[in-house]
C-alpha cells in the first residue's frame, strides 16, 4: 500500500477543475505536499459548488474536467511524484434535478418494479406505494402542475410519466394522481418523507451500497481509477450513513487493491475506531480539537462562564449536557420526525406497544447517545447505557423501553440496523448544527468532531495523547481546517486569544452591545467572536454567516419561520462594523490587542499538527493566513499567484520580513518538506518538557524515538507569557547538535534557552546536524 506522507486539498468545481489542479502540482511539490486531496469529482447537480450531490456515479463530472482533467491530474502528480486521494460519497446520490439522475429518473417513472426500487432506501407501504417528493409550496400546488413533453411540471421541476398514464385531455391532476410518486408540500417532509436522506436534505436520497450490486455500479468508475492507476486513495463521506461501514470498508479495500482508506468519522473524547474497521483512520476531526486546547487557557473557564450566565440573563451558564439534548429533541421531533416515525415502524405489531410511545422511546435514546452512533456488537455497552438514562429521564417510557432493547441489540435485525444509521443523523444536526451556534462562551471549542465542555488540555494530557496517536493510528489523517470547519484554523486562533483577554472581551462586547445591540446575548457573543476570528472581512461575507449561524442556532429565528424583525437588527448590527465609526475603532482596537498573539497561536498550531504523529492535510490556501467563517464562506476562491510568488521569494534566500502570510508559509513549507525529505525522522514521539519560570508556556516534542529526531518547539499562551514577563530563565535540554529549518541557526547540545530559540519565530523545527 501506498501511504501518504502529507496532503492538500482542494476544493474542485466549475470555477476550478482538474486541469487547473494539474497546474498546482509543480507548485505543491515545492510547498512539500506528498498527495493532492481532491473534493468530489464525480458528476454532481449542476451547478454544485461542492460535489456531494452526485448524480451520475459512472462518470467524472465534465463540469469540473471529466475524465480527461483527472488524467491531466493523475499524469501531473505523477511527474511531480505525488499521489492522489479522491473524496467519494457511498451514502447517497443528489436527486435535486430528477432528469440529471437517470437511476432516480428510473425509480420515479417505474416505482416498485424498478430496478432502481433496490438502491434507494424507501418504505414503499408506508407511502402507499408512491415516493413522496416535498417540493410543492404547498399541498394545494398541485393545481399549478402542467404535462409539457410527455412530463409532469412543476415550475422549473421535471417528472417522468409512468407510461399509459397520460392521454390527451387528462387533467394534469389527474395524471400526477396515477404516478409511483407524490409530490407533496415541503413542510410536510418533517414527518411524512418516506425515503432516507443525508441528514436533513430532502434532495439527497440515502443509497443501499450494502447490496452487492449497488455497490458494483456505483463504485464501477472508482474501481477503473484504481485499475488504471490514476488515484492512490480514498477519503469516504460520511459513512456512519451506512448499513454495514465495516463491510463497506471490506469490500472497498478488496476492488480497490488494498488502497489507503480513510473515513469521515467523527470520534467524541474516548471513542475509539472500531478495530474491525479496514481503514487507516479517520480526516483528523479529534486532532483538531486536541491541538486547539492546547492554545485556550485554563484560568478562563469560570470567568466565561460567569459571563455566558450574564448573556442568558441566567444565575447559571449553560449546562451543555442539557442543551444537546434538547436540541437533539428539538431535531427529532422536529426535521428528522420521519425518520423516527420509520423506526417506529420497524417495531413488530406483535409486541404490543402503542405507535406514539415507541416513536417517543427511540427519540428519547438518540437523544441521551453520547456518541454519533454503535457499529453493533462494538458499541453495545454504549446503546444499553442510553436505555438506561433514557429511562431515568423519561420513567412513562420505562416498560416501553424494557421492550424495546432486545430489538435495538440485535443487530441482525432491521430496527437496529435502521436506528445505527439515524442516532447519527441526530447528533450532527441537533449538535454541530444547533448546539455549537448556541454553546458560545468560547466559539474556538464549539468545532466540529469537538466536546466544547472539555475547555483545555494541559501539555502532559496533549502528549499522552500523541504517544497514542503514534502508536495506534499513524496514518491517520490531522487537520486544522476543513470545507466543514464552523471557522477556519486561523479564526479560531485569534478567538482562542480571548482566553487570555477576558476583562477586554467583556469591555470590546459591551461596548458594540451598546452601540448596535443583537437582542440575543449568546448569539451575540457568537457574532462578534467570529467577526473579531474573520477580520478584515467584507460585509457580504459578514452578513450572510450572522444570518446562517441565528438561523442554525434556532433561538431567535430559524429557517422556516424566520424572525425578520430580529434579523432586521442582526444585519443592523453587522452593518455598524463599516457604517458606525464608534463601532469600526472598537473592532479595530480590539484586534490590535488580540493580534500579535493570535499570530502566535497560528504559527504554532501549525506547527504542531504538521509535525505531531499522522499525516497532516493543508486546506486550500491556508498555507497564508485564512480568516474563513463556515460554509460556503470557506470554499471561496484562492489565490495561489500570490502564495507562488511568496514562496519563491522565501526560497530566493533573503531574510522575509515578518508578515502574517510570509511567516505562516515558511512554517508550512518547511515542516512538509522536512516530512517528505526526512521521513527518519519522524518515526517516534517524545515528550520534551522546559524547565524555567515559564515552562507551561511551551510545547515541545521530539519525533525520533530516541530522541534525535525532529524537534518541535511552539508558544503555549503567548498573551500571558508577554504579561508574566517573557521566557525569562525558562531552557530546553538539546539532546544534539540542531539547525532551526525556518531560520537556518544552529545550537549545540546541551541547555539552550527558549528565548534564544523563539527569537525570530513562536516555533522553531530543529533537526539534528550530527
Amino acid at each position: 500500500m501506498r501511504t501518504p506522507v502529507s496532503t492538500y486539498r482542494l476544493q474542485i468545481r466549475p470555477g476550478f477543475t482538474l486541469q487547473e489542479a494539474a497546474e498546482l502540482t509543480g507548485y505543491l511539490r515545492n510547498l512539500g505536499v506528498d498527495w493532492v486531496y481532491v473534493s468530489p469529482i464525480l458528476t454532481a447537480e449542476e451547478g454544485s459548488d461542492h460535489g456531494y450531490d452526485v448524480t451520475d456515479p459512472s462518470t467524472v463530472d465534465p463540469a469540473r474536467g471529466g475524465p480527461e482533467g483527472l488524467a491531466a491530474l493523475s499524469e501531473a502528480a505523477r511527474e511531480q511524484g505525488l499521489g492522489l486521494l479522491a473524496d467519494i460519497v457511498p451514502n447517497h446520490m443528489g436527486v435535486a434535478s430528477p432528469g440529471q439522475n437517470a437511476w432516480w429518473w428510473q425509480l420515479l417513472k417505474e416505482g416498485r418494479d424498478s430496478r432502481y426500487a433496490e438502491a434507494f432506501d424507501v418504505d414503499w407501504d408506508f407511502g402507499g406505494g408512491k415516493i413522496r417528493i416535498p417540493v410543492l409550496g404547498s399541498d394545494e400546488d398541485v393545481d399549478q402542475l402542467t404535462v409539457v413533453d410527455g412530463e409532469l411540471h412543476y415550475y422549473d421541476h421535471r417528472f417522468p410519466l409512468a407510461d399509459g398514464t397520460f392521454e390527451p385531455g387528462d387533467s394534469p391532476q389527474d395524471v400526477h394522481a396515477r404516478q409511483h410518486y407524490q409530490l407533496i408540500g415541503w413542510r410536510r417532509a418533517d414527518a411524512e418523507l418516506n425515503y432516507r436522506r443525508f441528514f436533513a436534505v430532502n434532495t439527497l436520497a440515502g443509497l443501499r451500497v450494502e447490496i452487492p450490486w449497488v455497490f458494483d455500479e456505483s463504485h464501477e468508475e472508482i474501481v477503473r481509477w484504481f485499475r488504471e492507476g490514476l488515484v492512490d486513495g480514498l477519503r469516504i463521506d460520511h459513512p456512519d450513513g451506512l448499513a454495514d461501514p465495516e463491510g463497506y470498508l471490506a469490500r472497498l479495500r478488496e476492488v480497490t487493491g488494498g488502497a489507503y482508506l480513510l473515513i469521515e468519522k467523527i470520534l467524541e473524547p474516548g471513542e475509539q475506531l472500531p478495530e474491525t474497521f479496514d481503514c487507516e483512520g479517520t480526516t483528523g476531526y479529534d486532532a483538531l480539537a486536541d491541538v486547539d486546547r492546547l492554545f485556550v487557557d485554563p484560568t478562563a473557564e469560570e470567568y466565561l462562564d460567569s459571563l455566558d450566565a450574564r448573556l442568558r440573563d441566567a444565575e447559571a451558564p449553560a449546562d451543555y449536557e442539557e442543551m444537546i439534548h434538547g436540541t437533539k429533541r428539538r431535531i427529532a421531533d422536529g426535521i428528522l420526525r420521519s425518520e423516527i416515525l420509520r423506526l417506529a415502524r420497524l417495531v413488530p405489531a406483535s409486541v404490543g406497544l402503542p405507535a406514539d410511545k415507541v416513536a417517543d422511546a427511540i427519540a428519547e435514546v438518540i437523544c441521551c447517545f453520547p456518541i454519533y452512533r454503535t457499529y453493533l456488537p462494538y458499541g453495545q455497552d454504549v446503546l444499553v447505557e442510553s436505555i438506561n438514562r433514557a429511562a431515568e429521564n423519561r420513567a412513562d417510557l420505562k416498560d416501553v423501553l424494557e421492550d424495546l432493547t432486545p430489538l435495538l441489540l440485535d443487530s441482525t435485525g432491521a430496527l437496529a440496523r435502521r436506528f445505527q444509521q439515524t442516532s447519527g443523523m441526530v447528533m450532527a444536526k441537533g449538535v454541530e448544527d444547533t448546539a455549537f451556534f448556541r454553546y458560545t462562551r468560547l466559539g474556538t471549542l464549539t468545532e466540529v468532531g469537538a466536546d466544547p465542555t472539555e475547555f483545555a488540555v494541559s501539555n502532559d494530557v496533549f502528549h499522552d495523547r500523541m504517544a497514542r496517536r503514534q502508536q495506534v493510528l499513524p496514518l491517520s489523517m490531522t487537520t486544522l481546517s476543513t470545507h466543514d470547519t464552523k471557522r477556519s484554523e486561523d479564526a479560531r486562533a485569534r478567538i482562542s486569544v480571548i482566553s487570555e483577554a477576558v476583562p477586554e472581551w467583556e469591555l470590546f462586547l459591551g461596548t458594540v452591545q451598546e452601540l448596535a445591540p443583537i437582542p440575543d446575548g449568546p448569539l451575540a457573543a457568537l457574532v462578534w467572536q467570529s467577526i473579531v476570528g474573520a477580520w478584515p472581512a467584507d460585509r457580504g461575507r459578514l452578513q450572510s454567516y450572522a444570518l446562517k449561524a441565528a438561523r442554525e442556532a434556532g433561538n431567535s429565528t430559524n429557517w422556516t419561520d424566520p424572525n425578520l424583525e430580529f434579523e432586521r437588527h442582526l444585519a443592523a448590527a453587522v452593518d455598524s462594523v463599516f457604517d458606525v465609526p464608534e463601532v469600526s475603532a472598537a473592532l479595530a482596537n480590539f484586534v490590535a490587542e488580540l493580534e500579535p498573539y493570535g499570530t502566535s497561536n497560528s504559527l504554532s498550531a501549525k506547527l504542531v499538527q504538521l509535525t505531531m504523529p499522522g499525516v497532516p492535510d493543508v486546506y486550500q490556501g491556508t498555507e497564508f493566513r485564512d480568516g474563513s467563517l463556515t460554509d460556503p464562506d470557506n470554499r471561496r476562491p484562492v489565490d495561489f499567484k500570490a502564495r507562488i510568488a511568496t514562496l519563491a521569494d522565501l526560497d530566493s534566500g533573503a531574510a522575509p520580513s515578518f508578515t502574517e502570510e510570509a511567516a505562516k508559509l515558511l512554517v508550512v513549507s518547511r515542516a512538509l518538506r522536512l516530512r517528505r525529505d526526512r521521513p527518519e525522522l519522524f518515526g517516534g514521539y517524545q515528550p520534551v518538557v522546559a524547565k524555567g519560570a515559564a515552562a507551561n508556556h511551551v510545547v515541545a516534542f521530539d519525533r525520533g524515538g530516541d530522541r534525535r529526531g525532529a524537534l518541535t518547539v511552539a508558544t503555549r499562551l503567548p498573551k500571558g507569557l508577554a504579561r508574566e514577563g517573557g521566557w525569562r530563565d525558562t531552557s530546553i535540554e538539546l539532546p544534539a547538535n540542531v539547525r532551526d529549518e525556518l531560520t537556518g541557526a544552529t545550537y549545540s547540545a546541551g541547555a539552550v534557552p527558549v528565548a534564544t530559540l523563539l527569537e525570530r519565530y513562536p516555533v522553531a523545527l530543529l533537526v539534528p546536524t550530527d
